[in-house]
């Protein structure tokens, strides 16, 4: 029988990111379903903001600057992405609203856009940590009338007589039906309704009316005068598109292995619950099922989820946040910058011969017991220039991070590392802690973050 403890712990992994250290007296003493109603509490929406001057880049002009001028306001750009990340990362850790947060992680993947101009980056991840538990139809709409989207899947190049069908193509088969659900045909026609849709220089939806073809289309067995919003309309009113978002879900939230019986059972309350996502949310979060021993430790954290886990654990005040930005870029997860459309990996994609080496001493370095002996790859998604990357390359050598360890040795006072961070119990288990029992309870807390067993949640 599992234990209300490791049921708590499943939850907060799955509903969060991990336990904080506030939180462990509680899921000692509280049962799930006490747990859960604290996740699913609502918390009043406070947007990430970035920059405290004129943040203005006036992205869609910057080709026309001169080279200069050009430099300096990619340089701001690339400081105010950076921001952006670490206050998203920071409000993931720090966060009381972490089914929010958590969900916004999910969905700013699932929606993967990748920008230069920092008022595009902020305002579709506000979009998306807005309606990440409301309606998935408001959040559709909202994403994809988003500068960022369009820009980046090109339908501000989409207009009447010259349709460009990027966006038209992944918003059927990435952020809503998936392959085998439409027809070529379906793209053309989509494409042709969705010319005109732009955006301005302020980050807001523009409808570019003489860009737009107004002509009869044919979508999904549908004919009429459609424009973008029809498009979305006919899109959500097909099962197929409960079915794709509901079995992502499950994917991410429960067992990479569908229970395909379960998932068709939760697409179709999915649907006609009007796509309500918080429904769907507790429907799985409450369910027996859910917390049944084969979901519990199964899946591999991806590196956000790592290195936030670990700061929600060991509260830390870090000299040089920037330097974080580099352990993402090493780990292969940097927020805000996806690889592709489709987002990012899971699973053992996660897990490489360097990567591996590098989780599992992340708690070493971050407390000071090591130094990280790799060097960062080539990063030109930073697009920094060589005197930024050698300065940035020293400092993440030296994180310079300031543990509150008097809390935590408080904390854990008295208790088994082992049941309280891990979800899987190794069989060197006792071995273990008899080696760190007679010394520092620092040592078996950092020690039991770096074993394999800490990479599942």
């Amino acid at each position: 029988m599992v234990s209300e403890l490791i049921k708590n712990k499943h939850l907060a992994n799955r509903a969060g990111f991990g336990m904080s250290l506030g939180q462990l007296a509680d899921f000692e003493r509280l049962s799930t379903a006490e747990v859960w109603k604290k996740y699913a509490q609502d918390y009043d929406f406070v947007p990430i903001e970035f920059g405290s001057e004129g943040t203005n880049a006036d992205y869609p002009s910057l080709s026309a600057l001169n080279a200069a001028a050009k430099k300096q306001a990619q340089q701001r750009n690339r400081q105010h992405n950076i921001e952006i990340n670490l206050n998203f990362l920071r409000t993931m850790v720090h966060s009381e609203d972490q089914l929010r947060e958590k969900m916004a992680f999910f969905w700013h993947g699932h929606f993967a856009t990748r920008v230069i101009n920092p008022n595009f980056s902020v305002q579709v991840l506000n979009e998306i940590r807005k309606h990440a538990l409301g309606s998935f139809r408001d959040l559709l709409f909202a994403v994809s009338k988003a500068p960022a989207m369009l820009n980046f899947l090109n339908n501000q190049q989409n207009k009447k007589g010259h349709p460009n069908e990027n966006f038209a193509r992944e918003v059927m088969e990435l952020f809503t039906m998936g392959r085998g659900n439409y027809t070529e045909m379906d793209v053309r026609e989509a494409a042709r309704a969705f010319t005109g849709w732009s955006y301005d220089k302020e980050a807001s939806f523009l409808e570019r009316k003489k860009f737009h073809d107004g002509g009869t289309k044919i979508f999904l067995g549908k004919t009429g005068r459609f424009d973008g919003n029809d498009i979305l309309d006919v899109i959500l009113e097909q099962p197929a598109t409960a079915r794709f978002i509901t079995a992502k879900l499950y994917r991410f939230l429960v067992n990479e292995q569908e229970n395909e019986a379960i998932v068709n059972t939760l697409s179709k309350e999915f649907y006609d619950s009007g796509y309500d996502i918080k429904r769907l949310l507790e429907r799985i979060f409450t369910a027996d099922w859910f917390y049944d021993p084969a979901h519990i430790g199964n899946r591999i954290k991806s590196p956000i989820e790592l290195m936030v886990g670990i700061m929600r654990i060991l509260p830390m005040e870090i000299e040089n946040p920037e330097n974080l930005i580099v352990y993402q870029k090493l780990l292969g997860q940097m927020l805000l910058y996806p690889p592709n459309v489709a987002g990012w990996p899971s699973g053992k994609a996660w897990i490489d011969s360097s990567t591996l080496l590098l989780r599992m001493q992340l708690s070493q370095i971050w407390t000071g017991l090591r130094p990280l002996d790799l060097n960062p790859q080539n990063d030109d998604d930073l697009d920094m220039g060589l005197k930024e990357k050698r300065a940035l390359t020293k400092t993440f050598k030296n994180p310079r991070i300031s543990i509150d360890w008097p809390t935590v040795e408080g904390t854990f006072a008295g208790k088994d590392p082992f049941q309280l961070l891990l979800q899987r119990q190794p069989s060197f288990g006792k071995v273990l802690l008899d080696k760190y029992a007679a010394g520092s309870s620092r040592m078996a807390i950092i020690e039991t973050m770096s074993i394999p067993e800490y990479q599942l949640c």
